[in-house]
This record gives C-alpha cells, structure tokens and sequence, in this order.
C-alpha cells in the first residue's frame, strides 16, 4: 500500500527525544517548548508563539482569547474542517457560512462582504490544501468594517503571501502539527500573535486559567491543552528542515502535474496565483460531471490497487450535527457541494517516492480512461 502520507522523522528527532528522556524533562515545563515556541514564530514572523496539543485547540484558544460569544458572528468557509465551526460553536457565538472559489477552493472577500452584519465580529480565514486566501481585500473588509481576522494555517507551514508568511496575516493565528502537515510533533498545535495581551490570554487558557500566584485558584474556566517536551523535541527537529520540506513538496507537486496533466475529467490544482505559488500540503484532484463515477468510487478503485487516499472536508452546512442544532437551514453552497462529492487527495506524505507517484499516476490515468 502506497499511503496517502508518511512524515520524514530522519533529522534529530531521536536525538533531541533521547535528551528529554536522558534529563527526565518529558513534561510541559522542559526546555523545547520555549524553543518550539520562539523558533516557530520567529519562522512565521510573529512575537508570541503558544504551543497547545492540537490544532483544534489552537482555535478554541483563539476564540476565547478575542472573547467571542453569545449573540456574536463569525465568518467562516464552509469548506473546511469541522474544528473551525465547532471552536465558535463551543464558545456560544454562531458561525455564517461563505462558499469557496471553483479553483482555488479557498473563500474570497467578496463572499465574505455579503455575509456581514451588525452582529459579525470577527473572519475566521481559512487557507485550503496548498494555496492561500487572497487576503489583501479580506484586509480593507477587516479594516472598514472593525473585524478581527483568526486565520486558519494549519496547512501552511513555509507558505507565504506575497512574500509575507502564512500564520503572520491575522490579529491571531493557529497552526496543526498532526503528522501529515510539513512540520509535525505527532500531535499538536500552536496559537501566534504580535499582541502581547493575546498571548497572555492564551497561555492562560490552554493551562486552565491558575491565577497568578495561585496555582489552583480559578477566575474562569480554562483548558488543558498543554503539549509535552517530547513532543516539542519533535517539532524544533522538524522545524530545522521546513525549507527542505517545503521544496520536496512542491517537487511532489509539480512531478504530479507533469504525470496528469491532459487527463481527461480531471480536475488539477492551481500550481500559482498571483500571489503565491502552490506548497501542496496535499495533492487534491477533482472529477468533472463528465466523469460517471464519485470520489468515494474513484478512492475505492485506487484502494484495490494498493493506493491511499483521502477525501476532501465535507461542507459544514451539511454537517448533522450541526444541522442538528438548527445552523444553517436552506443553506446551499455548490462548489464546496461540488468538491466535497467529486474531490479527493493523492498520496502527498514528505516520504513518497518517485517511483511511487509513478505508479499512482498511472493508476489515476488508467482509472480515467
């Protein structure tokens, strides 16, 4: 089975987890967290940088930080994962849904424009699979109309936008280390922000709240969301090798355009925009109408000949869930319709081979014939 990713663990992850192991530093409180928080947003462009266990968490954390709540909008893509709507559902504010774009599959500020009002309080931007949102008029929208922007990097890592990187574009920033995402710690996550009262706010909650002076004395509620020195281990090994892993990806990137361009029904990702050039966290394909099959088929096919995939983020206005909760009633939104039924990913891991995207390759060519 080729597996739709395996990360690279081949630089100093072992070293540095010996080291927690050898000074008996494997929790919170040991020396890797301060540098896993210090290196990764330095890398971003950031002042503060708060490690959590997961990126789901990092959005809670970065809700609760910006103190959004009852009777409070945020715009978010429905196209997305669930994490995102669920983070302002839990903190009692109410998520209003924009579509994605038909290529980018990332939102845009004109969908956005035509969901605010008086109650919105804050654009949750969320960059998609390997290109980022065009935020320059997601910006003017902040600005005209007093917004806090929480942008959504999880994917991201090395990515930037017009020279400025992923992760440095919102008033508060969140990133994923599970294992498929360019740098990993296994499990894991991170809140950035240049605001210093943010990261206050932040280290408090993911350390449910002690005050001050005194530790189990609580003004409010908080988390444990706290990642551990090993993990951290992980990430600084990871960290040192972003540059070098941003390359392969985009490597694996362009090797697939050059093996399935031309193919019939099938749609490719965007390789570049004006503003970016594509990093391929994964390698999305979409199949046109023409095409008799669905993604799940076409993922099962490619199951049968020992090939890994994934499909893409089921549209949050048709998640039970929260159709369950009366959220998004009538709501329609046809292009994350769209990729959510004919859209899946490739085997995109650091690990993959060249011999192994060949033979994926044709097992796609052949499939679509």
């Amino acid at each position: 089975m080729i597996p739709v990713n395996e990360p690279l663990l081949d630089g100093n992850e072992e070293r540095y987890l010996t080291e927690c192991v050898r000074t008996g530093w494997i929790s919170s409180e040991g020396p890797f967290i301060g540098k896993f928080e210090e290196g990764f947003a330095a890398r971003v462009g950031r002042a503060h940088g708060i490690v959590v266990s997961n990126g789901s968490a990092a959005l809670d954390v970065a809700v609760a930080a910006l103190g959004l709540g009852p009777d409070d909008e945020v715009i978010v893509p429905t196209f997305t994962i669930i994490s995102c709507a669920a983070a302002i559902v839990r903190a009692g504010a109410r998520p209003v849904l924009v579509d994605c774009d038909r290529d980018t599959w990332n939102t845009n500020a004109d969908r956005i424009a035509e969901r605010i009002t008086p109650r919105t309080k804050a654009i949750m931007i969320v960059h998609i699979y390997g290109l980022p949102v065009d935020m320059d008029p997601v910006f003017a929208l902040a600005q005209r109309y007093g917004l806090k922007i929480i942008e959504d990097a999880a994917e991201m890592h090395g990515q930037t936008y017009y020279g400025c990187p992923c992760g440095s574009l919102g008033d508060i920033s969140t990133f994923s280390f599970y294992p498929n995402k360019l740098v990993t710690t296994g499990e894991g996550g991170m809140v950035v922000t240049d605001d210093p009262t943010l990261a206050g706010r932040c280290r408090a909650l993911r350390n449910l709240c002690f005050l001050p002076g005194r530790r189990f004395v609580h003004e409010e509620l908080g988390w444990n969301f706290r990642l551990s020195n090993l993990q951290a281990a992980v990430g600084v090994a990871q960290l040192e090798r972003l540059d070098e892993f941003v390359a392969k990806k985009r490597r694996i990137g362009a090797l697939y355009q050059e093996r399935l361009v031309g193919v019939r029904g099938l749609q490719l990702p965007i390789a570049r925009t004006a503003y970016a050039e594509n990093i391929y966290w994964v390698f999305g394909v979409v199949l046109d109408g023409s095409t008799r099959f669905d993604a799940t088929e076409a993922m099962r096919r490619l199951a049968g000949r020992g090939i890994g995939t994934r499909p893409f983020f089921w549209p949050m206005h048709e998640q039970p869930v929260l159709r369950r909760m009366g959220l998004f009633e009538g709501e329609v939104h046809p292009n994350a319709e769209r990729l959510a039924r004919r859209g899946f990913y490739l085997p995109s891991g650091l690990a993959l081979t060249e011999p192994q995207i060949d033979e994926v390759a044709t097992a796609v060519r052949e499939l679509m014939r």
